[in-house]
This record gives structure tokens, sequence and C-alpha cells, in this order.
């Protein structure tokens, strides 16, 4: 079931942003075409590791994977929902924070030996979900750094203050399922 909706999803959005790419090409949109170029590309990664045979990843997470590929990448960038809703970019840190401290859980459950995780420390389990989530909101930050130096002009409006936002709103997903993680370890 899990391979089905893998595929089905990763194909589903390939073709999309194929068809997104082609069309701002042809229209000689650069800022559009390069963000269709990407989503081809990140929408892929399940499909990659599917094909490794290494995808950890249950399929709500898999969902949430594309729900915020597809309002980062389509929503966000080609329909401009970071130019004109003011709470969109700082809603999807939100989210990637949350999301990456999931992620952070289930990469905790998969390296982890059963008998080694029930010895490791709660705070320390803490401490990995944070700083993952973390690190992949920093990282972000630079994408969009780099993508606005270089190709939009449309995920940084704010500089500094935006940067700032973004970075505190990752902070409180991953912080809210970092504390999740801390409480509820007896669970993994």
């Amino acid at each position: 079931m899990k391979q089905k909706v893998i595929i089905v999803l990763s194909v589903v959005f390939m073709l999309f942003m194929a068809g997104l790419f082609i069309y701002f090409l042809v229209k000689d949109d650069p800022s559009k075409w390069r963000v269709g170029l990407g989503g081809i590309a990140v929408s892929g990664l399940p499909l990659f590791l599917l094909l490794l045979k290494k995808n950890p990843f249950n399929i709500p997470e898999i969902v949430a994977y594309y729900v915020f590929i597809f309002c980062s990448t389509f929503l966000g960038s080609i329909a401009k929902f970071y130019v004109h809703v003011p709470w969109w970019d700082t809603s999807l840190h939100l989210y990637k924070g949350i999301f990456m401290g999931i992620i952070a859980i289930t990469l905790i459950k998969v390296l982890i030996p059963k008998p080694a995780l029930e010895m490791t420390s709660r705070f320390l389990i803490f401490l990995f979900v944070l700083s993952l989530a973390l690190v992949a909101s920093v990282l972000w930050e630079i994408y969009e750094f780099f993508g606005d130096l270089y190709y939009t002009e449309t995920m940084q409006r704010g500089g500094n203050k935006d940067t700032m936002y973004d970075l505190l709103s990752g902070f409180a997903g991953a912080l809210a399922i970092a504390s999740y993680a801390l409480f509820r370890k007896q669970k993994f």
C-alpha cells in the first residue's frame, strides 16, 4: 500500500510540476520555471527512497511532505501566496518545524535499536528532535536567501525580520514536537 501511495503521489506531483515548468518556460518566466524544475526534483525524493528500499516513513508522513511541497512551491512561489497572504510564510515554517520533528522521531525509531532506545535519555531524544528540526529551519532560510539572491525575490521580502519570524516559527513547531517526544519516550 505504501509503495503505491508513494508512486502515485510522486508521479502526479512530478507531472504537475513538469507541466508548470514547461508552461512557464514557454512564457519565459524564469523565476517560475525554476520553481517548477525544483518541484520536479523534490517531488522525486520519496520515490528515490523507495527505489533504494530505504523509505522508513509512513503514509501520513509522505502525504505531509507533499502537502508542504505543494504549499511552498506552487501556492507559495508560483501562486504568490508568499506575497499576497501575510501569514503564509510563517505558517509554513511552523508546519515545517512540526513536520521535521516528526521525521526526527521516525529516524530515532529506525536508527536506534530498541534495547538501546530504552536506555536513551529522554533529554537526549528531546535535543535530537529539536536540533534536527532547527537545522531544517536554518537550511530553509539559507535556501530562501540564495533563492531570492539569484531567482525570485519573493521569499524574504521582510529581510532580517522575515528570517527571524521564520526561525521563531520553526522553533515553535520543533519545540512542540520535541516536548511531545520528551514526555512520550516510552511509546517509541
